[in-house]
This record gives structure tokens, sequence and C-alpha cells, in this order.
């Protein structure tokens, strides 16, 4: 079972003991709490390859594996602190770096600087290209003007590229001032309301929405040219069968907002068990998701923002991390009620093209800045895609569902610092080989790939219960 885990130390470390070092990042990085029939993994500590000029990552908004196995992520510069930055230099007419570090006598270290905010690797980890955002020197003037409708958001959050290699990106800034208000700040008219379309060398093509001014989950088009407005977008994807965008918005809103991918036009939105118009008034009276259950209240007929994920399966089932509510919802893309004005109230299946629910963990506390459980997604590459992976960035870990019984069938990852384990797990993508790249916040800041070995599918009913302390 190890001998492909072993062309992963095909260095001269071979002559010591690889037999026991594969072993242990089977042990630190392999499933575990297995209940079911799972794929095996262990983790690269290799990938991705060493960057360029210095370059280091800040907080992982998105990672996405496109149709060619190429691994996109966007990060966001303006997370990493002083001494990442020590290279950095002020920038012109100022004391101060592009992060508003003092920079009177210039760079303060060997080590390092902002990587440009969209990188793509292969399954290799050999970076591909770099660009993007106030870090890449002169690409908001020729590549992302205002007049030409583009503004790049303050905090990059989410992205995806489609089947036609367009590459989506979504912004979560709250708009805080005046930490945020830096030499690199882009967005400096609100908070981030919209979502960016450009093609695979990074040319402005679209904008949907505009910076926002609040809560606006029932809005069709507040955006720019008549699209719907937007606050702080999180993730999206294009369903190729019918050029529809949906978008998982978000860290403002509670919807997913659905939308024609050439024109922005809006098409519908929905919410919780298909609900639309969004009760956006109950949902702020609730309060957090521990209170509102603490008053008898198990089925909240609203996501809790932030809305933080959206996929659709081969089947048509389309997958929602309801992160605020510690659960995930399915849907099926196919029902005509979904995204049209319907009534579900009472969470039936069946109807406004809600099919099913899984509490994620779901007396995991709730935080003020970062609640909940579910944030990412992602499926198997066997023919049925029978595995549901889902991360949960509280436990930091990922959670192998059954994906037709959505019981949970093991575990990957742990928290901790160490290769393979999660600090602040936050995003999640799979190849065509099975293989899962992660992304971390907070301190976590760096893309970590687990290789699969073994079986392709899971297989078992799983436990009813997903999370939850497991015994030593």
């Amino acid at each position: 079972m190890l001998l492909p885990v072993l062309a992963l130390l095909a260095v001269p470390v071979l002559a010591q003991d690889t037999g026991a070092i594969a072993k242990r990042l089977v042990q630190q990085s392999g499933v575990h709490h297995r209940i079911g029939h799972t794929p095996d993994f262990v983790v690269d500590p290799s990938w991705p390859q060493e960057l360029p000029q210095h370059w280091l990552l800040g907080q992982i908004g998105g990672v996405f594996v496109d149709r060619h196995d190429h691994i996109w992520v966007t990060q966001n510069p303006r997370t990493l602190t002083n001494e990442e930055t020590g290279l950095e230099a002020a920038v012109p007419g100022s004391a101060v770096s592009g992060l508003g570090f003092a920079r009177a006598n210039g760079p303060i270290s060997d080590c390092c600087r902002a990587a440009p905010s969209v990188l793509e690797f292969d399954a290799n980890g050999k970076l591909l290209q770099a660009w993007g955002g106030a870090a890449d020197p002169g690409w908001l003037e020729k590549h992302c003007r205002k007049e030409d409708g583009c503004i790049w958001p303050s905090s990059e959050h989410g992205i995806y590229v489609d089947d036609k290699d367009n590459v989506w990106l979504g912004g979560s800034n709250p708009g805080r001032a005046p930490a945020d208000q830096t030499a690199w700040t882009t967005n400096r008219e609100g908070p981030d309301g919209f979502v960016l379309k450009f093609d695979r060398q990074g040319n402005f093509k679209l904008r949907i929405g505009a910076p926002a001014k609040g809560a606006s989950s029932n809005d069709a088009n507040g955006g720019l040219n008549g699209t719907p407005q937007l606050f702080r977008a999180a993730d999206m994807v294009v369903d190729p069968a019918t050029n529809r965008l949906y978008i998982a918005d978000g860290y403002g809103n509670r919807r997913i907002v659905i939308v024609d991918a050439d024109s922005g036009k809006y098409l519908g939105h929905f919410g919780a068990y298909g609900n639309s118009p969004v009760d956006e008034k109950a949902a702020a009276a609730a309060g957090t998701w521990l209170q509102d259950a603490a008053k008898g209240n198990r089925k909240p007929a609203f996501f809790r923002t932030p809305v933080h994920c959206v996929k659709i399966a081969d089947d048509g089932k389309i997958y929602v991390c309801d992160r605020g509510n510690d659960r995930i919802q399915v849907f099926d893309k196919n029902d005509p009620a979904l995204g049209k004005p319907c009534s579900n109230p009472d969470g039936a299946a069946g109807r406004c093209g809600f099919v099913a629910e899984q509490w994620i963990s779901p007396k995991t506390e709730t935080m003020p800045v970062l609640p909940g459980t579910a944030v990412a997604v992602g499926f198997s590459r066997d023919k049925a895609q029978s595995c549901l992976y889902v991360g949960d960035n509280t436990n930091m870990t990922i959670y192998v569902l059954n994906r037709k019984t959505l019981g949970e069938v093991g575990r990957l990852g742990r928290s901790g610092k160490m290769a393979g384990q999660f600090q602040w797990l936050h995003q999640l993508s799979v190849d065509s080989k099975g293989n899962i790249y992660t992304g971390e916040v907070d301190s976590g800041k760096r893309v970590q790939k687990f290789v699969r070995y073994g079986a392709a599918g899971c297989s078992g009913t799983g436990s009813d219960q997903v999370g939850g302390v497991v015994a030593k």
C-alpha cells in the first residue's frame, strides 16, 4: 500500500529508514476515526515547490483544481505581518511598505515579500504563473481598471475556474478602517460586494455586484449593469450544462444567488431549505446558532453567515456550506422550483429544490468573527463521487462522508502545525486522481497536498452524527 508513498521520499535520505518516515507521515496525515471504507491519503510535505522572488503566501482565500489538473490559489497579501515581509520596501513617495509597515531605511530583513494574489500550480507543485492584486506591481493599472468596471477586492476570497478557463474571484472585506486603508487597499468604496471574472492570463471580463452598503439578500439588480448586489461573496461554481453561475453570497448576505455566467443577469436566488425570499429580519434577530438552538429551534429556516461554499456534483446535487449553522444543505439543480419564489419554513425534503441536510459537529460554539464548522466541500473522483469531503475550520479536520447517506465514514487531518495537520483549515479541492488540496487562514497561511492511494471511493453507512470528540 505504501509503495506509491515512498516515491515522495526519493531523496538522498533513502539510506536511512524511509519506511519509518513514510509510516509517520501516514499516521500524521492519513484517514483516522474510520467507520467505513474510504480512500487513503498521505501528505506530500514538499508541495508546493519553492516560490520565486522570495515570495510568501498570506491567508489562503481560495483553492480550486481546474480541468487541466492545475491548482489555482488566491491569497491575501495584506494578512502578512511585518516580520514576514521584511524585504518589502517603501512604496514610492512614502516611508511605509504597501502593508503600512515603517520602511524609512528600506527593507528590514533579507526575507520575504508578498506574492501576487493569484497563483497557478501544476500537480507537482511547480508555479506556472502568478498575477493580480496590489502586490503585483503595475498589474492593477493594466488589468483591473475602474473605468473598465474592475475593482479588486480588499480581501480576496474564493477562486473558481470554469470549463471555459475563466477565473472567478470573490472578496470578503467588511470595509473596516483605518487598519485596512494601506497603500495596498484596492476597494475604498465599501465592503467587498462583487465577484470578478478574468481569463486565465488575468485579463478582466466581467463584474457582478458593487461595493456593498449592507445586507441585501433579496436584491436582484442593484449591482453594476443591473447585476445582483452581493455582500462579501465567499465561493462560486458554474454549471457547464446550463451556464448558470451559483454564488455563495456569503459573509454578509444569506443566500445562493444564480446568474448567467456570460452577462451576470439575475436568474434567481434561494436561502435555507430553498426559501425565497430570504427572511433577513428573522435571521438577524435569532442570534447565534447555539443561542437559537437553546430556544428549541433546531431547524433554522435561514442560512447563518457566512454561507461559505457552493459546489455541484455530477448528478446535479448542489452542496451548500451553511457554516454559521454548523451544517451543509443539499439541493437539486434540476428542480424548477429552486431559486424561484418558494416557501419551505419547515424544511420539507422535495420542496423548493431542497433535498437533505447534515449537521457538522453541531455543538461547536460559534465565535464572533469566524463562526461555525462547514467551510468547504469536495467530491471523490470515482464514477459515483461516493465520498463527500467536508472541511471544518474550527475543529481542524476534513470529514469523509458517504455522499449517499451523509454519514461520517472517516476523518482526514487533525489540528496542528505539522505537515498534514491543519491550522485554520479554510478551503479544499480535489483533482482527477482524487488527491486533495487544502488552504489555511489565520496563522496557517499555507497550501497542502494530500496524495490519494488505495480505494477510489467510499462505502459503508457511516455514523449519523458527524463530528464530536474522538477517544484517544
